[in-house]
């Protein structure tokens, strides 16, 4: 029981070791041909959001905004890649303890 508990308090050190390096990575999601960027964390929280001077015009609006969200989306779905890379690289051989 006690090699259980050890292996449990490896693994939360593992995973935390891992956070903090996500937390660390910075992506870019890009959308409309580059005109509106996005910066995320690892943690996929907004850094910094930048738009081309064009697109803010009357009538603009509704474009913006989906550029925004497609930018937004792009910068996640990159991120998701880099996190399972990390997780990968960071794992590498590690199995799960039996936990029967």
């Amino acid at each position: 029981m006690f090699q259980k508990l050890k292996q449990f308090k490896n693994m939360r050190d593992k995973a935390k070791v891992i956070h903090e390096k996500l937390s660390q990575e910075h992506v870019e999601g890009s959308a409309g041909f580059g005109k509106v960027k996005i910066m995320i964390n690892g943690a996929q929280q907004i850094e910094s959001v930048d738009i081309d001077e064009n697109l803010i015009a009357p009538g603009n609006k509704n474009k913006l905004q989906d550029l925004i969200k497609d930018a937004a989306n792009d910068a996640i779905q990159k991120c998701h890649k880099v996190m399972a890379e990390k997780m990968k690289d960071s794992m590498g051989d590690f199995q799960m303890p039996d936990l029967g």
